[in-house]
């Protein structure tokens, strides 16, 4: 519990600045432009979310394999794990940034976007998707620090990002002296700014203080993929990926539901999920930690501590999401205030939001808790299953069968429905599956050989069991 709650609040005080970040971008966005700009976030951001998870998936793998080397006290391991993740998302970053910049317009129709929110939507989406390289490479590295156990670093520079936008967006939005008035442009240059700066700064930190997963010298050369790190990454990153592109096709789905709703209802639904950005949290930090710290009792073979890490990410979990739920619960309105205006009749359609649908994350914490650890262990497709059969045959399944009755509420009671439906099935897989099989980490000799499984088709005749 000790190490738990050291390693998680650092990570979760990092995920809240940046969520702060979005929501103060949010408040400016809807303050100084309008009700019609915020709809328009919304609906850029979750086409944003969908691209970055083609690559959150490998940053997921990559750090489950630097937890293990680390582990295993195997930091040259480690640092070749890392520079193939680096080397490779990078470049697939690049691919999806030109991709989506041109195919934006028909990624807005597909959504069913507002025509009123269309124009501010195209313009956002596409300043973003200049920025997406680098700033996914920062995100690689904070993951990879994260996985050798330094949740500390990451943290610092997620600091420096919040101040140069939260600092930027009413300047480049507005305009200020010289600065001319960019509008929802200018909040997505404030964004690119910020995190360009905060990626250099976390590079040049990572070099001045010779951290342990710095490269240098020949080490350089690990940032060209190889074989036989891209293949655990790759394998294990794709259903990873998946898990992403399953949980954003999904909001893009809901958002496409909400959007039928009208303008108004978009807008509320865009304040809502600001709250619900902090809500699920705690879940997101104390599910990464403890794939961190499993992934490190794999590797060094401590068996006996993964039930008591569980155990405590579970009560972990309700402690600190049951508390952030009550507290925006019972504060929700001048909460949503600061992003619709007083007068706005889009507040009291988020307060009903939040009311229904806002409770969901403590139990869909406690899933991320149990698949946390199964994926640490390399059991990765058993969560992907999970995950597609809470998203698509339970929750769009309880919307089409009830919007008859319900109405809109339909789209806001099918959340918890979801999250009751994923534990459940997670808590029969972490009891009654096999799913910590192939989770040994494997030794320099095992790994030598896998490299070379090709050329010695006979496998090893002595076998390191």
């Amino acid at each position: 519990m000790p190490t738990l709650l050291l390693f998680s609040v650092p990570t979760l005080l990092a995920n809240v600045l940046q969520s702060l970040n979005g929501t103060i971008n949010s408040i400016w966005v809807g303050r100084l432009i309008g009700e019609e700009a915020l709809a328009a976030t919304a609906n850029a951001n979750i086409i944003m979310f969908l691209m970055a998870s083609a690559v959150f998936g490998f940053g997921m793998a990559g750090t489950v394999k630097i937890g293990q080397r680390f582990g295993a006290r195997d930091l040259d391991g480690a640092r070749r794990t890392m520079g193939t993740a680096v080397g490779f998302c990078f470049a697939l970053m690049v691919v999806i940034a030109v991709i989506g910049f041109i195919a934006t317009p028909a990624l807005l129709r597909l959504l069913g976007t507002p025509d009123d929110v269309y124009r501010l939507a195209l313009d956002y989406l596409r300043m973003l998707f200049v920025s997406m390289p680098l700033g996914m490479v920062g995100v690689m590295l904070s993951m990879s620090l994260r996985g050798a156990g330094d949740a500390r670093t990451p943290l610092i520079f997620m600091i420096v990002t919040v101040v140069l936008d939260v600092g930027l967006n009413p300047v480049l939005i507005a305009g200020y002296g010289p600065i001319p008035a960019l509008g929802i442009t200018g909040s997505a240059l404030a964004t690119v700014i910020a995190n360009v700066v905060s990626f250099f700064g976390m590079l040049a930190y990572i070099y001045a203080r010779d951290l342990p997963l710095r490269l240098r010298g020949a080490e350089l050369a690990y940032l060209k993929p190889v074989r036989e790190e891209l293949g655990y990454i790759v394998s294990k990153g794709v259903p990873m990926g998946a898990q992403m592109l399953i949980m954003s096709a999904s909001g893009i789905i809901v958002v496409g539901l909400v959007n039928r709703e009208g303008t108004l209802m978009t807008a509320a639904y865009g304040a809502a999920m600001q709250l619900f950005t902090y809500i699920q949290m705690p879940a997101m930090a104390i599910g990464g930690a403890v794939s961190a710290i499993a992934a490190q009792y794999i590797g060094a073979k401590k068996w006996d501590g993964l039930g008591q890490l569980t155990r405590a990410g579970v009560w972990v979990n309700f402690l600190m999401t049951g508390a952030i739920t009550g507290l925006l619960l019972a504060f929700d309105r001048p909460a949503l205030v600061l992003f619709l205006g007083p007068d706005s009749p889009a507040v009291d359609m988020a307060r009903h939001i939040q009311m229904l649908a806002g409770w969901n994350f403590i139990i869909f914490g406690v899933m991320m808790v149990l698949t946390a650890v199964m994926r640490a262990a390399g059991a990765v497709w058993m969560p992907l299953l999970i995950l597609a059969v809470s998203l698509y045959p339970v929750r769009l399944g309880f919307y089409y069968a009830t919007y008859g009755w319900l109405g809109a509420d339909a789209i806001w009671w099918s959340f918890p429905v979801s999250a009751a439906a994923a534990l459940l099935l997670a808590w029969w897989a972490y009891r009654y599956t096999d799913w910590l099989g192939g989770g040994q980490a494997e030794t320099p000799e095992e790994a030598m050989e896998q490299a070379h499984a090709d050329g010695q088709p006979a496998g090893r005749f002595q076998p390191d069991l």
